[in-house]
């Protein structure tokens, strides 16, 4: 049931025990390879000599932290606002969640009120809320009522959409089909206006 990404098998491991590396992963996941994004976590923790934890991440000097991001191999292609981003979001989760960032999905009514609350964190729009949502649902058994509906197309259990649907290599090309053509769905309907 767990996520299982094409990826160092440390990094995945992370991933899968620390929530925080899981919505950091999130975070990244854009204008990078889902592999860069879901690997960063792993590289930040090693990098900080430790687990991520969200109260350290929004009190450290932001400055020193965008030097991690930066060093190379740098975390995302832009580190600079993608260190902000996360920094933004552990602050969010101290505020709202005590820093546990497990808390966020630990009791919501249904699955609108989760998806409210996962769109409510910096980085996170409709649709990377609806992944992520499905990713809760699919890989981590975390399913309150009306998840499915809530995580759109992305809850459909046969889908092959997005990191919540890669268990294999075979599923994530089929994951990157179904993006190549959504890409190219949205390059011809620009090109038609």
């Amino acid at each position: 049931m767990a996520l299982s990404l094409p990826i160092d098998p440390g990094a995945n491991e992370l991933l899968n025990r620390n929530v925080l590396a899981l919505l950091v992963g999130m975070v990244l996941d854009q204008q990078v390879s889902m592999e860069k994004a879901f690997s960063s976590p792993y590289v930040l923790a090693q990098r900080l000599g430790h687990d991520l934890d969200a109260r350290e991440i929004a009190d450290h000097d932001p400055e020193a932290l965008v030097a991690l991001f930066a060093r190379p191999p740098a975390l995302h292609r832009f580190p600079k606002a993608m260190a902000a981003r996360v920094q933004e979001m552990c602050r969010v989760l101290v505020e709202r969640y005590d820093g546990d960032a497990a808390r966020l999905w630990a009791d919501p009514v249904d699955g609108r009120e989760l998806l409210a609350r996962i769109t409510a964190l910096p980085g996170f729009g409709q649709q990377k809320g609806q992944i992520f949502l499905a990713l809760l649902g699919k890989r981590f058994g975390v399913r309150p009522s009306g998840w499915q509906e809530a995580a759109g197309g992305y809850g459909d259990p046969d889908a092959h959409r997005s990191v919540a649907d890669v268990t294999d290599a075979e599923s994530l090309r089929l994951v990157r089909e179904y993006k190549q053509q959504m890409k190219a769905a949205a390059k011809a309907r620009t090109a038609g206006n």
